[in-house]
């Protein structure tokens, strides 16, 4: 998982273990036999690659963030797990296969990125994976710039994610020469934990929009953004954030 400024890996792993929870579904359409290797791109926290290590695969963890691969290797020390920026990956036909979960959508160097998960698959391998397409946490989204475009003006931060059509993603893989078998963009209305459960959410992911600004604007921004979200994403008192998954299988012919 690439950097946003820092990863805060204590409130990852005590609230957001949904990430890696709901990646088992994926984890199904890679298929993970033993013997195999298998890299695992943007592991975050290491438990899904720890999940393919279980299945009998040598597996290779890799991240950008400095805090998640340090978190990653106290978790599991007996896997490998390297750390550097996806797009520059220099992996030459060394994986049978290649798996990403809830990941991709912080690369927004989409084009080289892909062509480093193709280049680095052997002829014959498969990529597996998932993360969020077009829709992807719009109410969410939408209230924050709604709020937050009234303190930064002009300087509003960029967004640093990115969520694609099928049809976008697909051809992306397919200019690297891989043939796509199955693509499927769905809603998965995801619970978040606890009273404060959007709040920690916001916190987590998308922080980086905050940061700029005092710290007291940026309490007050935050309270304007959850009370504009309040009547949208709360159901029956509990919090749901508007996911919307992009999952896709595809093999190096």
């Amino acid at each position: 998982m690439p950097r946003q400024s820092t990863w805060d890996t204590e409130l990852y792993e005590a609230k957001h273990n949904f990430v890696w929870k709901f990646g088992e579904g994926v984890l199904d359409l890679l298929d993970p036999k033993a013997g195999e290797r298998i890299l695992d791109v943007g592991c975050g926290t290491g438990h899904l690659t720890q999940t393919i290590a279980e299945r009998g695969a040598t597996v290779v963890g890799f991240d950008s963030s400095p805090e998640m691969i340090g978190q990653a290797r106290q978790n599991f020390p007996r896997l490998q797990f390297i750390l550097g920026d996806a797009a520059e990956m220099e992996f030459r036909s060394e994986f049978d296969a290649v798996f990403s979960n809830a990941a991709l959508h912080w690369m927004k160097n989409a084009s080289q990125v892909a062509k480093g998960m193709a280049d680095a698959l052997k002829p014959g391998g498969r990529l597996a994976i998932e993360f969020g397409g077009k829709g992807n946490i719009a109410a969410i989204e939408n209230a924050i710039e709604s709020v937050l475009v009234r303190y930064h003006g002009t300087a509003m931060p960029e967004s640093r994610t990115y969520f694609p059509s099928v049809s976008e993603y697909t051809t992306v893989l397919e200019n690297w020469g891989l043939e796509v078998r199955y693509a499927h963009l769905f809603d998965r209305p995801t619970p978040l934990t606890g009273e404060h459960g959007m709040e920690d959410w916001i916190r987590q992911f998308k922080w980086y929009y905050f940061e700029p600004l005092p710290p007291e604007q940026r309490k007050r921004a935050l309270s304007e953004v959850i009370e504009e979200l309040d009547p949208i994403l709360k159901r029956d008192g509990k919090w749901v954030a508007d996911y919307r998954r992009l999952r896709i299988f595809a093999v190096k012919p």
